[in-house]
């Protein structure tokens, strides 16, 4: 649904990577296009079960899910054993980003976005950081500890400033669009991935997302801001108005 909203009729639409629901048809063309993929639970699962899949040749492909990787020649038999770790509740196909590294692990950033309460009250971007994967892992759910984005842009040596300002500038943009749809929504978590090119993508939004990292960060006026904010929703609420 989100994917649908920031897409259709929508200047962001070019910011979003190819994203379809899982089915055989939808699995191999998209392997056909890209080679490599990355499949995702529909009902999230905070990165755990993520599997990615790249096409070696015209009927191989290694599957990577954490640290276990094997070789298939069957789409199959993959399919199978993916509704069996996801009970039924089903996958998305997407296409694989090549992001930026930092000393040659994957990372994306995770951009917070919050307004007041009022259909008619700005969004804001009132935190960021960035996520690097883990040694081994693809997925930068699986982390060590937050850093902050300029850092990791300098030590990627893929950009500056002015890269994560054009970053923070598309989160505002998918914010409001999201806004538009759910009126009551008052926070996203968006995580933002950069390529190799520099290009600038939206990976997911997320409504609920975790605040822990921004806590461990050495400047704590973000964490700070972002709870002033959930706050203030909270205040209201005392007074009558529900949250989302």
């Amino acid at each position: 649904m989100q994917y649908r909203i920031l897409r259709n009729g929508s200047s962001l639409a070019g910011r979003l990577p190819d994203t379809r629901l899982l089915k055989k048809n939808a699995l191999s063309n998209m392997l056909l296009q890209y080679r490599s993929v990355v499949l995702k639970p529909r009902d999230g699962s905070y990165g755990r079960d993520i599997v990615f899949i790249h096409r070696n040749g015209a009927n191989t492909y290694r599957v990577q899910n954490e640290k276990n990787t094997v070789t298939m020649r069957d789409t199959n038999q993959l399919l199978k054993e993916l509704s069996k770790i996801n009970k039924g509740y089903g996958y998305i196909v997407q296409r694989r980003l090549q992001l930026a590294q930092v000393g040659h692990k994957p990372f994306d950033i995770r951009i917070m976005v919050q307004r007041k309460k009022g259909s008619s009250s700005t969004w804001n971007v009132t935190g960021s950081y960035a996520k690097v994967a883990a040694q081994g892992y693809l997925v930068t759910n699986v982390t060590s500890r937050p850093i902050p984005v300029l850092e990791a842009l300098k030590l990627a040596r893929i950009g500056d400033r002015s890269l994560l300002v054009k970053a923070e500038q598309i989160a505002l943009l998918a914010a409001k669009r999201l806004g538009e749809r759910y009126p009551t929504l008052r926070q996203v978590g968006f995580d933002i991935g950069i390529d190799r090119n520099r290009r600038i993508w939206i990976i997911e939004g997320n409504y609920q997302p975790d605040l822990r990292p921004f806590r461990l960060l050495k400047d704590s006026s973000m964490h700070r801001r972002i709870l002033w904010y959930k706050q203030s929703i909270y205040r209201r609420t005392l007074n009558g108005d529900r949250p989302h």
